[in-house]
């Protein structure tokens, strides 16, 4: 997403200072709005975030809640040039401790993956160098430098791994015409870049990390979204090796596309995104497939949708959220995104719901949040 860098952080609020390595800071309830669908359903207008600010600096769009107790968010710094940092959760959110590596002024921290309260991944991005993967086995206390990017050419966005861990891919912007996916087979020990020829062309087309999901698994199968001079879905069924390119019918330009997905299954699932040009244009914004291979158009919605994500234990219950500067929201749908209710005025960034039943939450200026009832 590199043409789109400086756009994407200008929406970035400066603020007060670090607050410390361990932060036990007040919540905030942070009320539904009540109905506000464009379709005129009242999807849940009892729920609503219960927010936290840990580090007004940050702007969180890396996010991978473990369990309702265990939650890992990564950012970077609103001030130039300052520390990009990783937090980490392991009593539900009522304390956040700084687990960030040494040395990360200047880094951008896009993308998170925990398998636990001890093991994590993190992705920073940028061009050439500033696209780095981090690795921890042990709560941050120390991590690795897996992967170091030494192609000026390359911009990663967004990074999954599949079930279990072991196997995981990392998505860049598009080297010599083609989306570039590297993969590791060991954890995130090491990363590989894969051969490009089973990648369709993609001239004009980008990723965008805005939430850390435009790239997703689901069983054996790998998605990621594009925007730019197209808006498409590319599904990878061999571990990255070959891809198929689908369009999304959310629309494409400069600063919109394909934000992120997610999957109930290996071929039923939802892609979000919009135009952070015009962030209060949802229509739209939702699309969803049945079989992963076609793409329908859905629901519209009245903000920008950055991420998504199943509620859990809710069948085809799905949420949404999303901010750009002053313009923000968060909508529910119970019929897979078809019809959407806006249930409440705060936004943000990133979304993860966990399968004990808690949905999570991270955006701009420094904010965490769990999703009330």
């Amino acid at each position: 997403m590199r043409r789109l860098g400086v756009l994407i952080l200008s929406t970035l609020l400066l603020a007060s200072p670090f607050l410390g390595s361990v932060t036990d800071a007040g919540s905030t309830a942070v009320a539904g709005s009540g109905s506000h669908g464009t379709r005129g359903h009242d999807h849940g207008g009892a729920l609503s975030w219960k927010e936290t600010v840990i580090d007004a600096d940050q702007s969180f769009r890396g996010l991978d809640a473990v369990d309702r107790r265990t939650a890992w968010v990564t950012g970077g710094s609103a001030t130039e040039g300052g520390p990009g940092r990783v937090f980490r959760t392991t009593d539900g959110g009522r304390t956040w401790e700084d687990v960030s590596p040494p040395g990360t002024e200047g880094l951008l921290f896009r993308d998170v993956e925990a398998r636990s309260a001890e093991k994590a991944v993190i992705l920073a991005i940028g061009p050439g160098d500033a696209s780095r993967i981090y690795r921890t086995t042990d709560g941050g206390a120390t991590w690795d430098a897996a992967f170091v990017n030494d192609d000026p050419a390359a911009f990663y966005d967004c990074m999954a791994f599949y079930p279990g861990g072991r196997r995981g891919l990392a998505m860049s912007d598009p080297v010599d015409g083609k989306f570039r996916i590297l993969a590791t087979h060991d954890f995130g020990r090491s990363w590989t870049v894969l051969p490009d020829d089973g990648m369709p062309a993609a001239p004009t087309e980008y990723g965008f990390a805005a939430s850390g999901d435009c790239l997703v698994t689901a069983g054996r199968s790998a998605y990621f979204g594009s925007g730019g001079g197209a808006s498409r879905v590319f599904r990878s069924d061999d571990h990255g090796l070959t891809w198929t390119a689908t369009d999304s019918t959310i629309p494409a330009g400069e600063a919109a596309g394909v934000f992120a997905l997610t999957f109930r299954t290996p071929g039923r699932g939802v892609a979000v995104g919009g135009d952070f040009a015009d962030p209060a244009d949802g229509a739209d914004a939702v699309a969803t497939t049945r079989h992963g291979n076609l793409w329908r158009n859905a629901g519209d919605l009245s903000h920008l949708a950055e991420d998504v994500a199943y509620l859990p234990g809710h069948g085809h219950r799905l949420i949404v959220t999303g901010e750009s500067g002053d313009v923000m929201g968060t909508s529910v749908s119970v019929d897979g995104g078809h019809h959407w209710s806006q249930v409440s005025e705060a936004g943000y960034h990133a979304l993860d719901c966990t399968r004990d039943g808690s949905c999570w939450a991270a955006g701009g200026s420094g904010r965490v949040a769990r999703l009330s009832r």
